[in-house]
């Protein structure tokens, strides 16, 4: 073994063709970065050769792999330099050179060594081509770590802003605020809520067009729909229309995008914004524009008012008063939170809740144990969907309201659902595929849709038609009704509640003759 430096070594005949391998190994590391300069000195020295750390394990992938005599040769070499603080070592052994050379880090960084194994005699030359190397290597390799932390930071810094909207999905508001203050900007008291549906390659675009525009956006890859970015911006609600400042979008975007945009809610209806925008960007893939505002409905939790709240609590107590028996499995909370994921995202809820599909499956079985539900059935899902909505908007009874009867029982959801103002409700809601100059086979296709759980091909039997017929008139029902029907988050269990108040009010208005003899010839 003999330690030198090459660097220092007196020029040899052959500058002319070591100007020619410079200028190749520049060439190189600016195509390709280290791999490529790697690969082009294999091939130019016909040495095996690696970047390797400390442990002599390979830094980057080597552009062939090394026997074991060669490992271990350059784990010797590894070793020596390192003990020793030498510049380059050479060894050798049997009929193989191995010759090491540290690379240049940043102060207090331990930078890998370039080694090469070659066949014994060392071929003319070697050792400086190795050096030059060595040094177009230690600037790739110091510029490829440097964009592998900007790419750690980026991905680290979308996992909490995804985690963030996560809380906020699920109600957790002051743990999305404690862990969003490490971030910047800070949450948004009031936002408007943005969904944009696009193609991969214009993500980039999408996020730097609302960095340059609105200061305080939060953009965020959806933690459900991979082709989707949520933007939470904050909402201007001091002017009458609580505008948001929405950027100029370049045509790459404004062509191949479509954006769904919610009302102005506070930061703990994140979810209900998340919705809103989610069915504007049903309405926005049937408009010329691709953009679609939420069409504003009362919703039915806080149409029906404070009574809503007695008949969930009654409806949830089963499920509320569940105490897991094992510290591993899930308490009352995590069953809540995970009927409202299926309820909301179906099996895509797996994704949004970061649970294993048969995690997913034993939870929800245990919900329907518990409350006696039949979540397979569209009318459990919606009372379900709709309890969970009551308990999530915190409708509070004061003392001038009654949430029960005269006995003192909380009221059933059929008593709710045939309400005056709650029928009001349904009529609007059904109103748009009633119109004049709907065809009447795209309400009639809804009802039964509704009517035969949200099934297509039953709906279709039903119907005597095809299964493309029924999708292609649900998704004429998404254009009229502005809300998403066949994809989740959907509106299919306030449809559903509609048509079930809509029933009820046609039941309690027939005429008792008629009535009665209906039930006697059924």
């Amino acid at each position: 073994m003999h330690g030198h430096d090459p660097r220092t070594a007196t020029a040899a005949p052959g500058q002319a063709r070591r100007a020619d391998d410079v200028l190749d190994m520049q060439r190189a590391a600016r195509m390709g970065g280290s791999a490529l300069l790697l690969r082009w000195l294999a091939g130019r020295t016909g040495a095996a050769v690696l970047l390797a750390n400390r442990s002599g394990a390979p830094a980057a992938p080597p552009p062939q792999p090394l026997g074991r005599a060669e490992h271990d040769l350059v784990l010797h070499g590894i070793r020596e330099a390192s003990a020793r603080g030498l510049r380059s070592v050479t060894l050798d052994e049997q009929d193989l050179t191995c010759v090491v050379l540290p690379l240049d880090g940043p102060p207090g960084v331990r930078a890998p060594f370039l080694a090469a194994v070659v066949a014994r005699p060392i071929p003319p030359g070697l050792l400086l081509l190795l050096a030059d190397a060595a040094s177009g290597l230690s600037l790739c390799w110091q510029l490829e770590r440097t964009r592998q932390q900007q790419r750690r930071l980026r991905d680290a810094d979308a996992r909490i802003r995804e985690a963030v909207v996560h809380l906020l999905m699920n109600g957790q508001v002051a743990t999305a605020r404690l862990v969003a203050g490490a971030l910047r900007p800070a949450l948004p008291d009031v936002m408007r809520i943005y969904v944009i549906e696009g193609p991969h390659t214009i993500r980039r675009a999408v996020a730097d067009t609302w960095a340059k525009a609105v200061d305080g956006a939060w953009v965020v890859p959806c933690p459900v729909y991979a082709n989707h970015l949520v933007v939470l911006a904050p909402a201007d609600c001091g002017t009458h229309a609580a505008m948001a400042v929405e950027p100029v979008w370049p045509r790459s975007v404004a062509e191949t995008c479509c954006i769904g945009v919610s009302d102005p809610v506070p930061l703990r209806d994140t979810a209900t914004g998340y919705a809103q925008a989610f069915h504007a960007l049903a309405a926005a893939r049937h408009s010329a524009e691709r953009r679609a505002s939420f069409a504003g409905h009362p919703d039915l939790a806080l149409t029906i008012g404070p009574a809503a709240e007695a008949w969930a609590a009654v409806f949830l107590a089963p499920l509320r008063a569940y105490h897991a028996r094992r510290p591993q499995d899930p308490d009352s909370a995590e069953l809540l939170a995970t009927a409202a994921s299926w309820l909301s995202f179906s099996s895509k809820a797996t994704t949004h809740l970061k649970i294993h599909r048969n995690t997913l499956a034993a939870r929800l079985t245990l919900v329907q144990r518990l409350m006696g539900l039949d979540l397979e059935r569209l009318p459990d899902q919606a009372a379900l969907a709709l309890a969970l909505r009551v308990i999530g908007a915190g409708i509070r009874s004061g003392p001038e309201h009654r949430t029960s009867d005269a006995g003192g029982r909380a009221p059933s959801l059929d008593g709710l659902l045939a309400l005056p103002h709650v029928v009001m409700w349904a009529q609007r809601q059904f109103r748009p595929v009633r119109a004049p100059g709907v065809p009447a086979s795209i309400a009639q296709t809804l009802t039964t849709w509704l009517r035969l759980d949200g099934r297509i091909v039953p709906t279709a039997a039903a119907l005597s038609v095809s299964a493309s017929a029924v999708r292609k008139r649900l998704e004429r029902s998404e254009a009229l009704l502005q809300r998403s029907l066949l994809r989740s988050p959907s509106a299919v269990h306030d449809q559903w509640l509609a048509q079930r108040a809509l029933d009820l009010a046609e039941r309690s208005a027939a005429p008792p003759a008629a009535s009665s003899a209906t039930t006697a010839g059924t």
